[in-house]
């Protein structure tokens, strides 16, 4: 491990809903929920506002309800917050070239690598800019945990939030983690951080006293090394620039469960198309077409089929989709509809014919419980909808974002980043003057801005 805290964990804080409350004026200080709006939708992300009532994400979006009625539920707008994650990635690519995000909102910076840090001072001082670069460039507000590994300053940046910055100090690494539930240390969930208590084994000091022979009996060899080095604040992983991509999959949760076999088919070929436009966006293409499907009883089976080359064809996906479906029983209905691709490549197989004929074997993965994708909207074809907290334009009141829709109405608050809290006007859904807008920015670019030209 290093000798100085020159590893950066950074935080975007509450993402979504913080750019949400950015976006919209009369929303800033108050609870937002984002995520899927549906019977069966789950919380993306939550305002701290809205976590004062309990409100927390992977929650299911009618318990949000039932514990804050009154806050303002959207549904996401991942472009928007993607044109966001690249603006704060860029930042981080200028203190060092290894950046390792793990999400849109989250990643790892090796400071050292790129000369930005080489001790305790420098590290503060490049922590100190990067937050205030963030909120020059984009508004928003990042939490930033520096420490001599990567867990450390995971741990860090957790307790800076909200908006602030924690450094540890080399050398008291064991003095912090001591006293902390053993659910603080990374692969600890609710079911091993359960076996853990019922060994007697709460905090992290308790986790080094059982010692490494006691982890290895109760988690297994592998388990138990690792959680015994963590507890020992020994890590050292490095931060890698590029991670490895290993699927790409998109899917659909629906509110009422699909029981006509007609539309199920149609659901999976669209999703399929979505699969590729994605995986055609990456550069990329695969080997083996994966079909996921959740039936009402809330079982979910997952079929698969390997190709014998990689592809990135839209109609052998789909016709591989179609067929992995025909041998799944969907009578009693489906409430989640999936389509991936695996066994990736950056080449596709020229021999598209011979995969198209379905060569390859299905075979049953089995079960799995994940929690449903958030946020998610299935629109019909032909159907016009108004997403709320989605942008849209009026031709005589401007820009404006959904407030709600319904019995052939939609409400609509005129207002924008930079401005005071808008009015609200009520339209029919099918009014001509309105239609769907693009999100605006955060923060105004001014002419001939740039990254290196932000104050800190």
């Amino acid at each position: 491990m290093r000798n100085a805290p020159t590893i950066l964990h950074l935080d975007m804080d509450a993402f979504f809903a913080s750019a949400e409350q950015a976006s919209k004026p009369s929303l800033r200080g108050k609870a937002v929920i984002v995520g899927g709006l549906g019977p069966r939708g789950v919380v993306a992300t939550c305002s701290y506002e809205a976590r004062v009532f309990g409100v927390h994400s992977a929650m299911p979006m009618a318990q949000a309800r039932r514990l804050a009625p009154n806050a303002a539920y959207l549904v996401p707008r991942f472009s928007f917050y993607r044109s966001i994650s690249e603006q704060v990635m860029e930042l981080l690519g200028a203190l060092s070239p290894l950046v390792e995000p793990l999400s849109l909102d989250e990643a790892f910076v090796d400071l050292e690598a790129g000369g930005t840090a080489w001790d305790a001072e420098s590290a503060r001082l490049a922590g100190v800019k990067l937050r205030a670069d963030i909120r020059a460039v984009t508004g928003l507000t990042g939490s930033v945990g520096l420490a001599a590994s990567k867990m450390l300053a995971k741990i860090a940046s957790e307790q800076a939030k909200p908006d602030g910055l924690v450094l540890i100090e080399p050398g008291t690494e064991r003095a912090l983690l001591g006293p902390l539930s053993v659910r603080t240390l990374p692969g600890v969930g609710p079911a091993t951080g359960d076996h853990l208590r019922r060994a007697g084994i709460h905090t992290v000091d308790e986790l080094a006293e059982a010692g490494e022979d006691e982890l290895v009996r109760l988690l297994g060899k592998a388990h138990g090394h690792a959680l015994y080095a963590m507890a020992l604040a020994r890590d050292e992983r490095p931060v890698v620039a590029e991670r490895e991509t290993k699927s790409v999959s998109v899917e659909d949760t629906y509110d009422v469960d699909i029981h006509d076999r007609v539309r199920v088919g149609l659901e999976v070929a669209r999703l399929a198309d979505r699969c590729v436009r994605r995986l055609r966006g990456a550069g990329l293409s695969g080997r083996t077409i994966v079909l996921k499907v959740r039936r009402y009883d809330f079982s979910t089976l997952t079929r698969s089929e390997t190709l014998r080359g990689p592809t990135d064809d839209p109609a052998v996906v789909r016709e591989a989709a179609a067929r992995l479906l025909e041998s799944v029983d969907t009578t009693g209905g489906v409430r989640l509809l999936g389509v991936g691709v695996s066994g990736l490549a950056d080449f596709t197989q020229e021999d598209l014919f011979a995969q198209a004929a379905g060569e390859g074997v299905a075979d049953d993965v089995g079960e799995e419980g994940e929690v449903e994708a958030a946020g998610r909207e299935v629109v019909l074809p032909g159907e016009r909808r108004w997403a709320a907290g989605h942008d849209v334009r009026h031709a005589e009141f401007g820009h404006g974002w959904v407030q709600g829709s319904g019995v052939g109405r939609v409400t609509v608050r005129f207002e924008t980043p930079d401005s005071g809290p808008g009015r609200v006007r009520t339209f029919l859904v099918d009014d001509p003057e309105l239609s769907v807008a693009e999100p605006l920015p955060l923060v105004p670019r001014r002419p001939g801005a740039s990254v290196d030209g932000v104050r800190a």
